[in-house]
């Protein structure tokens, strides 16, 4: 698998809540940053933020571009059940088929077709 097919990878198991899947894919020494969360472990983003799939009712990766090195950014755009759409930017690096550090940027809310 590519880095990229490793990212998608993560993110297809994220929606699907499949923990086996993300943990197979996600190292041991693994670091979360968000503008929630700074340099959370392994533990706690499977604590935190891992269960949360289930406020989204669709998530789209719409660029997935890797570096010459360990990077790959993602710019994804989701629905919320609230019917609020919102994109971030995250940089995974992945290094020997598993990834070791997100870093995730919030992006705006997206407005709606008719604004």
């Amino acid at each position: 698998m590519t880095n990229a097919d490793v990212v998608r990878a993560c993110f297809a198991s994220y929606l699907a809540q499949d923990r086996a899947a993300a943990e197979s894919l996600i190292a041991e020494d693994f670091v979360f940053t968000s503008p929630q969360d700074d340099h959370i472990d392994r533990a706690a983003f499977f604590e935190r933020c891992f269960p949360t799939a289930g406020r989204l009712v669709t998530q789209e990766l719409l660029h997935v571009t890797p570096t010459d090195g360990d990077d790959v950014f993602v710019l994804y755009e989701y629905q919320l059940r609230t019917g609020e759409r919102h994109r971030n930017t995250e940089v995974l690096t992945v290094r020997d088929g598993r990834i070791v550090e997100t870093q995730v940027f919030f992006g705006g809310r997206v407005p709606d077709a008719q604004s």
